[in-house]
């Protein structure tokens, strides 16, 4: 069937829904963004069979929709109206919640419901619930909405007859967001930080300026040991983030947004200590928390953590919106070494949930002095990571995809033995949409996993890929079909078999043997040099379409 996808963006729903409907053998465009009138042209020229729109910050025109099909994914259950729904339900604290596929209609999701999923809530960001267990649900609806219209017989519910009650909810602003350090609980402080992460964050008050605050993690030590400070006090710094009071406790805030000035440019999130730069008084201390722990969550929050379970050892990271900086990459490395020097045969590194990478950090890039000089160091690390994973021989390396990964990051998941992906989770197996060309070693591990030809024809499409098309091109090893909160488990589970498998020992031996051909034959450092001569090209050439598509891709 002809679908047309209409989005305001394409981002990782559309994306996710994208790839789906394409595995599943329907003839798929997208329009995103361009108002009315690009919506207009784009169903003229396709003449789609039948409109869905994953994400949509404006209405479809009624031109369009009044004449067919049009379906509407909305973030809640049937009943549920607004442009806030995911934001009300984590600040409300729901614990089960919906994605319903609606016909556009005259009024704002009030049309008919053509498919609706339900899932449980974990506690989570908003942006992390979106990308995972509301994007399964989202995912489930559409297929079978599909399927519906397509049978040409199914009548669709109107909502109350679904047994919901219409609720209208509007956009959620900044009163309600906001935070009293004083009066509010660290549970509630948390809510508040979660249902507005990515977007819009929280506004606040901090030295002397507004920000908006993004994310938000407990302190499970309430306090860092030694520190004392009055609620909202900044009391710690740790991994970039910042730890802030609350009335009974205290919470790590990760990133902050400068309010924008009016006439001024759009501001974007930096990580804490980064953004706050020369305002952060030298007095706070930096509280790291220990790469091992000896129970889970006793030493607080941490965006790396290493644990074992008999021959496997395990890297856990997380970073913010998948980006990885210079100083991500430095400390990961520093966390993989110290993963090397213990007596384990299996060695997975990946992430529990959401992003596993989506490589450099543009967003710091962006902000510094001279961004081409930081494009060059943040592209040096990412790399000496890279070849860290392609060197080691002395173990089988799996990385651990419980969610997307773009460009770089899904080559960082390359260098490893195998790959495992949560099956649910969206690879963008290219740069070409930032105007790169690309390093980590993707000359060299990208055409061994797929061939030269498929490799050359995924850069320069620059589509993305379901888990599971990416299985069936070669780029993963083993899909997990489990919910998001289950991933890490079963990766657990999978390590201690892949640890006792009797061919282990044989398959380490050949993979040494194999990289030491490899290297006879064209030394690591060669394929280096060379991705990286055209990046130095493209991060110090003033007229080159990466500055000005970083940019845009930061500040939008």
């Amino acid at each position: 069937m002809r679908i047309l996808l209409v989005a305001s963006a394409f981002n990782s729903l559309t994306q996710r829904v994208y790839a789906e409907l394409t595995d599943a053998g329907h003839e798929s465009d997208t329009v995103c963004g361009g108002g009315d009138e690009a919506v207009r042209e784009a169903v003229r020229r396709h003449r789609p069979e039948l409109v869905v729109a994953p994400m949509l910050t404006t209405a479809i025109p009624e031109d369009v929709w009044s004449r067919q099909v049009c379906l509407v994914v909305h973030p809640g259950p049937p009943g549920d109206r607004g442009p806030s729904a995911l934001d009300w339900a984590i600040d409300g604290g729901a614990r089960r919640w919906g994605v319903t596929v609606l016909q556009a209609d005259a009024e704002m999701d009030a049309g008919d419901v053509w498919a609706t999923v339900p899932f449980t809530l974990p506690e989570a960001g908003k942006s992390d619930v979106y990308r995972n267990e509301a994007a399964d649900a989202a995912v489930a609806a559409v297929g079978l909405a599909v399927h519906r219209f397509a049978s040409g017989s199914h009548k669709p519910s109107r909502p109350e007859d679904c047994g919901a009650r219409p609720v209208w909810r509007p956009y959620l602003r900044q009163e309600r967001r906001r935070i009293d350090w004083a009066a509010d609980s660290t549970d509630t402080v948390l809510r508040k930080l979660r249902a507005a992460d990515s977007r819009p964050g929280v506004l606040d008050e901090l030295l002397g300026a507004e920000w908006y605050l993004h994310g938000g993690e407990r302190e499970d030590a309430l306090r860092p040991p030694g520190t004392s400070g009055a609620p909202g006090d900044i009391v710690a710094k740790r991994a970039g983030a910042v730890c802030r009071v609350t009335r009974d406790g205290a919470v790590w805030i990760p990133r902050l947004r400068p309010r924008r000035v009016p006439g001024g440019p759009a501001t974007f999130k930096l990580p804490a200590v980064y953004a706050l730069g020369a305002r952060l008084p030298a007095s706070v201390p930096e509280v790291p928390a220990p790469l091992e722990q000896p129970a889970e969550g006793t030493a607080g929050w941490s965006d790396i953590r290493y644990e074992e379970q008999g021959d496997a050892g395990f890297l856990w990271f997380s970073f913010p919106g998948g980006a990885m900086s210079t100083d991500h990459c430095r400390r990961l490395l520093s966390a993989y070494r110290h993963a090397l020097s213990r007596p384990t045969r299996v060695l997975v590194f990946g992430s529990r949930r959401d992003f596993f990478s989506n490589g450099i950090h543009l967003a710091v890039i962006e902000a510094a002095d001279d961004p081409g000089v930081e494009s060059w160091a943040n592209i040096v690390a990412m790399d000496d990571l890279v070849e860290a994973v392609l060197r080691t021989t002395d173990r089988l390396v799996v990385s651990a995809l419980g969610g997307n990964a773009a460009a770089g990051g899904v080559m960082l998941a390359l260098a490893a033995d195998e790959v495992w992906c949560r099956d649910g989770a969206v690879l963008n197996p290219h740069y070409r949409l930032m105007g790169l060309y690309g390093s980590e070693f993707w000359t060299y591990t990208l055409p061994r996993r797929v061939g030269r030809e498929a490799a050359e024809r995924m850069m320069r499409e620059a589509l993305p890929l379901s888990s599971p098309a990416a299985a069936r091109a070669g780029l993963v090893d083993r899909l997990l079909p489990v919910p998001p909160a289950d991933f890490a488990a079963e990766a657990v589970r999978t390590a201690a078999r892949l640890g006792r498998a009797p061919e282990l020992e044989a398959r380490i031996a050949a993979k040494a043997a194999a990289r030491a051909r490899d290297e006879a034959t064209k030394p690591l450092a060669e394929y280096r040099a060379a991705e990286l001569a055209v990046m130095r090209r493209q991060f110090t050439g003033p007229d080159e379409p990466y500055h000005a598509l970083r940019r845009a891709f930061v500040r939008t």
